[in-house]
């Protein structure tokens, strides 16, 4: 008995673990048929196994065809089977991604970050009237807001200002606004009370599963 004893240092690699080794041993077999007809036959069965294994991607789009890809995958692209579906490609699987474009500019107020500077171009784009002065205010309150979670508690609105007028090149000028910004302490309650109640969240979930007696 202990020579036929299996280990998994000693087992074949599987491809999709989440179908374990019985379903790998089933596609094995479906390869070793020697027709067409009984590996169309045992492929046929497999896809049933797999899609009462996974009845959560029943919703997903395409359902057979993720079962027939997965199963292609399993087999490493030798089951000659017919399949309701185009076989996918083992090069095209095995392509390593594009590299992601990631943002290589470093503003000089990194507080803000990079998308304050959209929304600014975005702001430059609308014609002068209400909605853009709203616009303009809601970029400041919003810059004003990063400034405080990252440097001070306080913050002088000639400061943000002249921040915003140096970010849109010009184009956009409040130095002269009469009108203030949202206070500094209405902000940071805002916050306050957001990570509050990430807080009082996250103790409800911990009591989650605790016996009662």
């Amino acid at each position: 008995m202990i020579d036929q004893l299996e280990y998994n240092t000693e087992r074949e690699h599987l491809i999709i673990p989440e179908y374990g080794r019985h379903l790998q041993k089933m596609i094995n077999h479906a390869k070793s048929r020697p027709t067409k007809e009984e590996r169309n036959k045992v492929a046929q069965a497999i896809i049933s196994v797999m899609g009462n294994l996974q009845p959560h991607l029943r919703d997903v789009p395409d359902f057979k065809h993720k079962l027939w890809d997965q199963l292609f995958i399993m087999s490493d692209f030798e089951l000659d089977a017919d399949s309701p579906f185009d076989m996918p490609s083992k090069e095209v699987l095995n392509a390593r991604p594009e590299p992601l474009p990631y943002p290589q500019n470093h503003p000089k107020y990194r507080f803000y970050g990079n998308n304050i500077k959209t929304m600014i171009d975005v702001a430059n784009t609308w014609e002068t009237g209400d909605m853009k002065e709203a616009l303009m205010f809601t970029i400041a309150n919003h810059m004003k807001k990063c400034f405080l979670n990252w440097n001070k508690d306080t913050v002088e609105d000639t400061v943000i200002f002249n921040h915003l007028f140096e970010l849109s090149e010009g184009k956009i000028d409040m130095r002269d606004c009469v009108e203030d910004l949202t206070d500094a302490a209405s902000l940071m309650r805002s916050k306050k009370r957001h990570s509050n109640h990430k807080k009082s969240n996250h103790k409800k979930n911990n009591n989650r599963g605790r016996k009662r007696y």
